[in-house]
C-alpha cells in the first residue's frame, strides 16, 4: 500500500509537470480571471508546499518549513523554477515514503495541533485527494488560458 501511495503521488507530480510545460508562456500560467483568484502558478506552489509539509517535513523529517500565505501571494515565479521545485518534491516524497513500513500506515499521523486524528494511511489518502482536486483545476485553467 505504501508503494501505491508513492506511485500515485509521483505520477501526479509527473502530470503536474506536464501541465506546467504545456502552458504557452509564463503570463498565461500566472493569469487570474474575475471570480477566479488562484492562477495555475499559485495552485502549483500550494500543491508543492502541501506535499513538502505533510509528507516531507512531517513524515520524512526533511526540515521543510511551509509558508502557506506565500503560496498564494507569490507572482511570476518562472515556470522553469516551478519545474525544478516539482523535481525536488518528487525526491522528497520518494525519500520520505521509503522510510515508512507498511505497518506505519496504521499508526497515528503526526498532525498539526488541533487537527482531527487520523492514521498515516488516512492522511496520505487525504493528501492524494487534495492533490488531484487541484491538478484538475490546473488542467482546466490551462485549457482556458492557453
Amino acid at each position: 500500500m505504501k508503494d501505491a501511495f508513492s506511485r500515485t503521488l509521483v505520477e501526479g507530480l509527473s502530470k503536474l509537470k506536464n501541465e506546467v510545460e504545456q502552458y504557452g508562456d509564463d503570463e498565461s500560467f500566472w493569469a487570474a480571471s474575475d471570480g477566479i483568484n488562484n492562477s495555475a502558478g499559485n495552485l502549483c506552489l500550494h500543491l508543492l508546499g502541501n506535499l513538502n509539509h505533510y509528507i516531507g517535513a512531517k513524515l520524512g523529517e526533511t526540515g521543510y518549513v511551509r509558508d502557506r500565505p506565500t503560496e498564494f501571494s507569490s507572482k511570476n515565479v518562472p515556470r522553469e523554477e516551478i519545474l525544478q521545485r516539482i523535481d525536488q518534491t518528487v525526491t522528497a516524497i520518494k525519500g520520505s515514503l521509503e522510510k515508512l513500513s507498511e505497518q506505519d500506515l496504521a499508526t497515528a499521523y503526526p498532525g498539526d495541533e488541533g487537527e482531527e486524528a487520523r492514521s498515516i494511511g488516512g492522511e496520505l489518502l487525504r493528501i492524494a485527494n487534495h492533490f488531484n482536486y487541484h491538478l484538475g483545476q490546473i488542467n482546466y485553467h490551462r485549457r482556458l488560458n492557453s
